[in-house]
């Protein structure tokens, strides 16, 4: 349902951009403002610039082909924009964006993909809604949907949907499935579902450290608290297993056990506060112990009786 409202948002959308560039078309003035004026003033808001560019097209509208063969194949479809030569050559879908030699280039019927590089997307055939920058990002996706790929090669071996890629080579192996996010990790054979950020660095130089803000100093409620464990991978989790991946069976259930060490982490510096307080109270009393000491001694000094001089008389 969510999928129909959508398309028919977008239908809606590009009707009335249509309609106003028609309308604002049909107000321009005759007489140009450089010159000489520009070549190729098409019907259907179309603009063609370059060998072959395209060629082929009846009734789509709102596409702009610049380059050799850019948009060669584009007949019926609308609102593709083919910059570069053989840019989106045998298109026939709408709504693509391909910037770049060979972007695109055998895209068929795949709408909605936007690519930004030399080959990016260049073997694309029906795959929808596909966003590619940089130089062969996405470059072997065929019938992928919904992957983002930024930087060069990010993506370049990936098939499957819901793939995110961040960094040059991110995302690069070639036997990743579907629903990934790699950022500065080319990932590892048979992903899926899984977040890596630099667990395996695409440059080739390990990561050293980590910094990763709103995470010290920030509250956790200690009722719904976990204990956080990392292997020798770098794998995080809040369950142990062992080699088999069966759960590993602890005395008491982790939430039980964190609760625990959190309870005797709070008594001990309850004790700490309690034995400060105390050094405090007696360092307090031994102050005005002192204090009393001094003045009795100089009561005593005054309750002395005077010295008697002595004559000694022969």
């Amino acid at each position: 349902m969510k999928g129909n409202i959508r398309t028919k948002n977008q239908n809606i959308t590009l009707t009335l951009a249509t309609i106003a560039l028609t309308y604002f078309g049909l107000l321009a003035p005759k007489a140009f403002g450089v010159s000489p004026p520009p070549d190729g003033c098409y019907p259907g808001l179309t603009t063609a610039e370059g060998c072959n560019a395209l060629s082929h097209l009846t009734s789509g509208a709102g596409n702009t082909g610049l380059g050799w063969d850019a948009l060669f194949g584009t007949s019926t479809a609308n609102f593709n924009t083919g910059v570069g030569a053989g840019a989106l050559v045998t298109n026939n879908a709408d709504s693509n964006t391909a910037v770049g030699a060979a972007a695109l280039l055998l895209n068929t019927a795949g709408i909605e993909n936007s690519a930004l590089g030399t080959a990016a997307l260049v073997n694309n055939d029906n795959g929808a809604s596909n966003t590619a920058v940089g130089a062969f990002a996405l470059q072997n996706n065929t019938n992928g949907n919904n992957n983002t790929a930024v930087g060069g090669t990010a993506l370049q071996n990936s098939t499957g949907d819901f793939n995110t890629a961040l960094g040059a080579g991110a995302g690069t192996d070639p036997d990743i499935l579907s629903n990934n996010v790699y950022i500065g990790d080319p990932g590892f054979p048979g992903d899926t579902n899984v977040i890596s950020i630099g667990g395996i660095a695409a440059s080739g130089t390990p990561y050293e450290n980590t910094y990763i803000g709103g995470i010290f100093g920030a509250s956790v409620n200690t009722g719904t608290a976990l204990p956080v464990y990392v292997d020798t991978d770098g794998h995080l989790g809040t369950t142990l297993v062992n080699a088999n991946g069966q759960k590993v069976r602890l005395r008491a259930p982790q939430g039980a056990q964190a609760q625990a060490t959190l309870n005797e982490f709070q008594k001990q510096q309850k004790r700490i506060t309690e034995l400060e307080n105390m050094v405090a109270r007696l360092a307090a009393t031994v102050k005005d112990q002192a204090a009393q000491i001094e003045k009795v001694s100089a009561q005593i000094e005054l309750q002395k009786p005077a010295r008697q001089v002595v004559v000694n008389k022969q």
